[in-house]
């Protein structure tokens, strides 16, 4: 079965990663980054790892809904978003509890003590296919 795990962040440590003012220093980008690749390189190598991307800053994101039938467009960032999905891996594993143990490795990713304090993740189930309606 496939799952996947949803990571989140925020546009200050986007921010931070483009060297403008955060709480994250350069040592503690550095120590992320290594572990997200030893993380993913893990799962790489136990062949669990389907695929990994991280995403572009909020501010590089359109939000689309629709307003009376009429469909409209907003750029982000978005003042009343806290927090943004940063990057997903998608992992192919027995079941739910393995999933969630993967994801829970997640929490040893270091970082300055107010982010990893809230950071988490998300895992769910992948639908192989699309639900039937009606």
């Amino acid at each position: 079965m496939k799952y996947m795990i949803l990571s989140y962040g925020s546009q200050r440590d986007y921010d931070g990663m483009a060297g403008k003012e955060s709480t994250w220093t350069a040592a503690d980008f550095a120590a992320m980054t290594a572990f997200m690749a030893e993380f993913t390189n893990r799962l790489a190598e136990s062949g669990e790892l389907v695929e990994t991307r991280g995403l572009a800053e909020p501010a590089r994101t359109r939000r689309l809904g629709n307003r009376a039938g009429a469909p409209f467009v907003t750029d982000g960032p978005y003042a009343e978003t806290q927090e943004v999905l940063a990057g997903y891996w998608v992992v192919e594993c027995a079941d739910f509890d393995r999933a969630t143990e993967i994801a829970g490795g997640l929490a040893a990713c270091p970082g300055p003590p107010e982010v990893t304090a809230s950071a988490y993740c998300d895992v769910r189930p992948v639908m192989e296919q699309a639900p039937e309606f009606g």
